[in-house]
């Protein structure tokens, strides 16, 4: 396989300074290419993973779903979807000759999550960022550079969502959620970069002074009982800590995959806490009653005529920040929430233990 070798009117992405420079993605290229293609990396501070993969033109579309999708798009072949991607970089277009002659052309594909901007919280717990990576000449016959397209959406259809990305500038966001994509886009590719073990030049300037890669940690008991005495605000009694924690630690070495065993136990340990089930809907007056039950004192909050369900969560957890508490659910996958209170100087350590410990919490 080999790097594109066509030029373009852009200045060269190297600055000295920037994890978001030449040296570094190709060294990133290089692990692809000679270790692992695809990778799932576990990162601090990142949901989920972070998706790292290299596709080529044409041997990556070379599939029935890919084929149905170029076809879909209204183009003939893998090339014309690159030739579509390349206009949009401003790089010259794929010549008969080298789609005759069947050459490849290689990319990257990083793919990672952020929390929500405040206003997107309403319609979403976490968004997706895709970073497209190509590779191009400037002012040189060689490969020397780079351009990235990017979007937040799924690739549901892959080449439906390739196409729909555009052009970025990683200095210039356009939104709040491409500030907020492009300044952690730098700390994913040092955690990317710490996970490949590469060495990066002198002088970078690290988004991160420290590891972004998880340490190995020992789930046992005791990691569940903080979880509890967390989400409970230390309201519970030591016999059903204990039994709880027990209860929870098995059903963690269990590795259940169906999802109903994998949060019964999840739900019978809420229920032994002060929590709140609700369904998707829910009145202002229902939020008022149970979180007053829950932090044992009359909580009202100010909202607009009107409003209803998640709307209601900015004005809901405002009135709990003059009580340094926060609202937080228990993620269901499903159209019912299971809310707690947390204290608010707990709710970075409930979001650590809960991704160790696999019970999926949720900042609302």
């Amino acid at each position: 396989m080999i790097k594109d070798f066509f030029s373009n009117l852009f200045g060269r992405n190297n600055d000295p300074k920037s994890i978001v420079s030449f040296d570094v993605v190709d060294s990133i290229y290089s692990y692809l290419y000679n270790e692992e293609n695809r990778l799932e990396i576990k990162l601090k501070g990142i949901y989920d993973t972070v998706s790292v993969n290299l596709y080529s033109f044409p041997n990556s579309f070379n599939n029935e779903e890919a084929q149905n999708g170029i076809k879909k798009a209204g183009l003939k072949n893998a090339y014309e979807v690159l030739n579509e991607l390349y206009k949009k970089l401003n790089i010259g277009a794929i010549s008969e000759e080298d789609i005759q002659a069947e050459l490849e052309f290689d990319y990257i594909h990083i793919q990672f999550y952020t929390q929500p901007t405040p206003e997107m919280k309403k319609h979403l717990k976490h968004v997706l960022h895709n970073f497209v990576i190509f590779f191009c000449c400037t002012n040189s016959l060689e490969t020397n550079d780079f351009r990235i397209l990017y979007n937040n959406n799924y690739f549901l259809d892959y080449v439906g969502g390739i196409l729909d990305t555009e052009y970025i500038d990683i200095k210039d966001p356009k939104n709040d959620v491409q500030k907020l994509g492009f300044k952690e886009f730098e700390r994913v590719l040092q955690g990317i970069c710490q996970y490949m073990q590469i060495e990066l030049p002198e002088g970078i300037q690290l988004p991160s002074q420290e590891s972004l890669l998880p340490e190995e940690v020992d789930i046992n008991q005791g990691t569940f009982e903080e979880f509890i005495k967390l989400v409970s605000r230390g309201n519970v009694e030591e016999k059903l800590l204990q039994k709880q924690a027990k209860k929870l630690l098995k059903n963690f070495k269990k590795e259940a995959k169906e999802y109903h065993k994998i949060v019964k136990n999840h739900w019978s340990f809420f229920e032994s806490i002060d929590c709140w089930n609700s369904d998707w809907k829910f009145d202002p007056e229902d939020a008022e009653y149970f979180i007053s039950e829950m932090i044992g004192e009359d909580l009202n909050f100010e909202y607009p005529e009107e409003t209803y369900s998640h709307d209601l969560f900015p004005y809901i957890q405002s009135a709990l920040e003059k009580r340094d508490l926060e609202l937080m659910t228990y993620d269901t996958q499903g159209d019912n929430y299971l809310f707690f209170v947390a204290n608010k100087n707990e709710v970075d350590r409930i979001l650590e233990l809960s991704e160790l410990t696999k019970i999926e919490i949720n900042q609302l």
